[in-house]
């Protein structure tokens, strides 16, 4: 009988920005990526291809201890830090076999550090942590030549005990995550606490026992899911644009593909079917690619085809055996599963399925509800979407948009819009935003029972002395509408506002800060208003009270303003408002 065949773990990559991702990757395969990138912040998802020759090399400990490898080596995925990349999705579940969350030993947990152990925790991806930047602690000695555990026994007392306390921080605080961890040579059982595993990607101290627990990891866990079956499957990474052709990045997760196959690729609305017209695989420890006839997983590749529309970024595809009905069924199901939306609530866009996916989960955890969901540019369809949740509640007419523009020719239309390249940031941003929002609707609602309102009378501009009296007034504090009853300093009741000018211009009402010329009829002037200096906006007791009960919404010149009308009103009646 012949022997299944073992693929490469999947392996990514991830943790908050500049903890140390890449340059703990360049140590594993002997190059200086890191330096290449834009501010040294990965700015893309990039694949290595690690065989079992370069694992050897890199950590001897395995022919030490006498262990015998099945695996080929791993496939590394370097992400940018925010949790979007570790959610990439294949059929069945997420694509990583297993996650290195890398943190830095002395600043610990930090939000996108939160936000991948959320999407980890969500998908139930085995991970381990590489406690980087063991070098940073006050008087590290690297111990060249002996093992991790004996360089962490060998440092001096008071090196070993600010290690021992960021240690202890960050259990703490991992456990508040809902993990409970262990440097890796105290755990007897791996499923039930994570491996903390120190190193330093500068002088490399802790990179080959960080690959011995991988390793290990993989040979005791993994077996089965590793095992390459007969059809071929993999999920798009990124759709390449560039001059002479376009291509696709993609992970070939499963099966072996070859030129001239046809793929089936998942999407949100018909199925797209295209033959792969060439493959370029990415080489081993490196970021070139080797044009090839065929490609085994799991491994990464580049592929030309012969139908490149509607392509999404994070979608799976899947060879056709004469079953694309079946393949049909599958992906329909995998997309409902992932995407579920609500009766009610918000809309959001993401740059893929994967992406798309994660801020779902995060979304959830925060218990926002979502009406729509898509992959790509925010558009006028999501626009006008929005627009109707205007009606509906006011609080939803926003969309989230990750990592995504604006199409061409889209306004937004008095509709919130908020985008950011970091999910944590986003609905951040979300939160802020709807909590100013129910403030305005709250502080609305409120003015629509009453209005606050505080005039000075401008006595250099008496345009008309009675029937009516029209005069300048400037608003010191709230707003003024028209039919809106005054009061004088003296608590006498004045006129209702019959109209309301604006340089020039009739208005329906003024703010905070404008000066206006008001009409008010039945009133002369210089009889009832020569030696008055403010008016006030008329308030019964019960519309005061509902104020004072909400004076979170009202601004300082406006509950001064209330605290005045109630002193003028106390003249006369002790308890007013009371």
């Amino acid at each position: 009988m012949k022997k299944a065949q073992i693929r490469q773990p999947i392996v990514t990559v991830a943790g908050h920005v500049d903890h140390g991702k890449t340059s703990l990757l360049d140590q594993f395969r002997g190059s200086s990526v890191q330096s290449g990138e834009a501010g040294g912040i990965t700015q893309k998802i990039s694949f290595t291809k690690y065989p079992l020759t370069q694992i050897k090399r890199a950590c001897p400990l395995i022919d030490k201890q006498g262990i015998d490898l099945e695996i080929p080596g791993f496939l590394f995925i370097d992400t940018p830090g925010h949790a979007a990349f570790t959610n990439l999705r294949k059929r069945g579940g997420t694509l990583a076999d297993l996650t290195i969350l890398v943190v830095n030993i002395k600043e610990g947990i930090k939000p996108q550090t939160a936000e991948v152990l959320q999407i980890l925790k969500a998908n139930k991806t085995p991970f381990l942590i590489a406690l980087n930047k063991i070098d940073t602690i006050s008087g590290w000695k690297p111990f060249n030549g002996k093992t991790l555990k004996e360089s962490i026994e060998s440092q001096a007392i008071n090196v070993s005990q600010e290690f021992q306390e960021a240690l202890l921080t960050f259990q703490g605080s991992l456990s508040e995550h809902g993990f409970e961890s262990d440097l890796y040579y105290e755990i007897s059982d791996f499923t039930k606490r994570v491996a903390l595993v120190p190193c330093s990607a500068r002088t490399k101290e802790g990179i080959p026992e960080l690959l011995l627990v991988l390793c290990g990891l993989s040979q005791r866990f993994l077996k089965e899911r590793l095992t390459i079956s007969d059809s071929a499957k993999g999920v798009i990474l990124e759709i390449k644009k560039e001059k002479s052709l376009d291509s696709i990045e993609a992970i070939l997760y499963d099966g072996t593909l070859k030129e001239g196959d046809e793929i089936a690729i998942a999407s949100f609305d018909t199925l797209i079917t295209s033959k792969i017209r060439a493959i370029e695989e990415i080489e081993s420890l490196s970021f070139k690619y080797k044009s090839t006839k065929e490609a085994t997983a799991a491994t990464g590749v580049r592929l030309q085809l012969t139908n490149k529309e509607n392509l999404l970024s994070g979608m799976p595809f899947q060879k056709i055996d004469n079953n694309l009905e079946k393949i049909k069924e599958n992906f329909k199901k995998e997309l409902s599963h992932a995407i579920k939306t609500d009766p009610q609530g918000i809309i959001i866009k993401a740059d893929s399925l994967g992406s798309l996916e994660a801020l779902i989960t995060l979304l959830r955890q925060n218990h926002i509800s979502i009406v729509k969901a898509g992959v790509g540019p925010v558009s006028k369809t999501d626009i006008v979407s929005a627009k109707a949740n205007l009606e509906i509640n006011s609080l939803d007419a926003v969309i989230l948009g990750f990592n995504v523009k604006l199409d061409e020719d889209t306004q937004a239309d008095n509709i919130k819009i908020l985008t950011s390249e970091v999910i944590y940031k986003l609905i951040e941003d979300l939160q802020v935003w709807r909590k100013q929002k129910q403030s305005d609707v709250e502080r609305e609602r409120l003015m629509e029972l009453a209005t606050v309102c505080k005039l000075e009378i401008l006595p250099q501009y008496i345009f008309r002395n009675s029937n009516p009296a029209v005069f300048g007034v400037k608003v010191l504090a709230g707003k003024i509408k028209n039919n809106l009853p005054l009061i004088d300093q003296n608590n006498e009741e004045v006129a209702r506002v019959k109209a309301i000018q604006s340089e020039k211009k009739s208005v329906e009402e003024a703010s905070e800060g404008q000066e206006i010329a008001v009409s008010l009829p039945g009133v002369a002037f210089d009889r009832k208003l020569k030696d008055i200096k403010f008016l006030y906006s008329q308030l019964g007791e019960s519309q005061f009270k509902k104020f004072k009960q909400n004076k979170d919404l009202l601004s300082q010149t406006e509950i001064r303003t209330l605290e005045e009308i109630a002193a003028l009103k106390r003249k006369t009646k002790l308890d007013w408002g009371v």
